[in-house]
């Protein structure tokens, strides 16, 4: 098996790849981006209500299944540094099927997220006009990406810098309120083993977020030695923060207070009898959004534009901009796809399907990984990966098993159609 596009820590090619400029701190940020975002303000509330005490139980979980992942991912993408992450594993290592099939999981399921993030900035933002507001967001970011990956990548560490700062005052705010009890925090299983089970697919929903280094394997420089250290440290950076944001507002608000709050956070920081931090909390979540928004822009045009290239997607979507070395169309589409989307639809529902989609996604990735050895150790974190997506894709909540489902079932028959085209020719 050959190694796809320019050789490791190669920083130009043809105008058909994109160019290499981005180091093992940019490739952090990116993941950085995706995961603090999406997870701290939007996962942990549905989370609590699903397990109660269990929570950090769930979290726990989530991040093994996660490591798992992340492991075999940078396993993968060391070897095959090109645009489209699991696409192009399972490609290389299963079958153009199963390739398929993980590129039609992520970019159906991440596209829905684009959506969800969106008017999550505008219910921060406006909440009144929140469809206008997120529309509008996402032709900000779409306008960024078309600019260029390095401006991309310093808006995220901007963002990312923003985001850890106002996470930090929560903390230190709920553990040094008098509200905060430390009887509050019991780890049980009050929400049952289903419970327990659910609030990790939930929760893994907001660590999926190092997806999008992989995905970026064509712009980062030697791709070898820069994602297998990316991501892992992208992870435990984002487990740590997601511990001490859920030890803090569980200690404030308790499993049942924060299972039922609709802006966790900002809640949190009023119990803790420090209204005045609200506002920057209600700020902090809207530039949070923006992040995940402009990561899950980035991974999901590079799927559709390796897609592309092999013929899965229109041809039109793998042009590579000559002066950017952006894939400039596959973002203009995905950016279309997501403000219709974020203006005429409540996406709520969606982020079930996004979970079920990104899970699927991972079990392609852990079972490509199972291939690149046969010790018993080289096997046994794809095992365990493998298992864990399939069991917490089938935790969630039945309606987003069955939407799930049946929006892979249209893509195995759009595969088996463009099969059976190709092979009449």
């Amino acid at each position: 098996m050959t190694q796809s596009g320019p050789a490791a820590g190669s920083s130009a090619g043809p105008p058909s790849e994109l160019r290499r400029t981005l180091g093992v701190g940019d490739a952090v940020v990116v993941g950085l981006g995706s995961m603090i975002g999406a997870g701290v303000f939007a996962a942990l509330a549905p989370a609590a209500h699903a397990a109660g005490s269990g929570l950090l139980l769930g979290l726990a979980l989530a991040a093994v299944v996660a490591y798992c992942n992340a492991m075999s991912s940078a396993r993968l993408a060391a070897l095959y540094p090109a645009s489209g992450g699991t696409y192009v594993y399972g490609r290389e290592r299963l079958s153009a099927f199963w390739g398929y099939l993980a590129g039609w999981s992520f970019v159906v399921g991440k596209t829905a997220s684009c959506a969800a993030m969106a008017l999550t900035v505008g219910a921060y933002v406006w909440p009144g006009q929140a469809h206008a507001v997120a529309v509008a967001a996402v032709v900000a970011l779409t306008a960024v990406n078309y600019g260029g990956i390095q401006k991309s990548a310093w808006l995220t560490r901007t963002i990312v810098t923003v985001v850890l700062a106002v996470l930090a005052s929560v903390v230190v705010v709920c553990l040094g309120s008098d509200a905060s009890e430390a009887g509050r925090l019991d780890i049980g299983v009050s929400g049952g083993v289903g419970g327990v089970l659910q609030a990790a697919g939930l929760l893994f929903f907001a660590f999926a977020g190092y997806a999008r280094i992989a995905t970026l394997g064509e712009e980062v420089r030697d791709p070898a030695r820069t994602i297998p250290r990316a991501i892992p440290l992208a992870l435990g950076i984002t487990l740590a923060v997601y511990a001490c944001v859920a030890v803090a507002v569980l200690s404030v608000l308790g499993a049942d207070g924060l299972g039922s709050a609709g802006a966790p956070l900002a809640d949190a920081v009023r119990a803790a009898g420090v209204p005045a931090l609200v506002p920057v909390v209600r700020v902090g979540a809207a530039v949070a959004a923006l992040g995940s928004l402009l990561a899950l822009v980035l991974g999901v045009s590079r799927t559709t534009l390796a897609m592309a290239r092999d013929g899965y997607l229109p041809g039109a979507l793998s042009a590579v901009h000559p002066r950017f070395r952006v894939p400039h169309r596959a973002e203009l589409a995905v950016g279309a796809v997501v403000a219709v989307l974020a203006a005429t639809v409540d996406v709520r529902g969606a982020i079930g399907f996004s979970s079920f989609g990104v899970l699927a996604y991972y079990a392609v990735a852990n079972a490509s990984a199972w291939t690149l050895g046969s010790a018993p150790a080289q096997r046994a974190l794809p095992a365990v990966g493998l298992l864990g997506c399939v069991v917490l894709a089938f935790a969630l909540p039945w309606t987003s098993v069955v939407v799930g489902a049946g929006v892979l079932a249209v893509g195995v028959v759009a595969y088996g159609v463009r099969r059976r085209r190709a092979g009449a020719r």
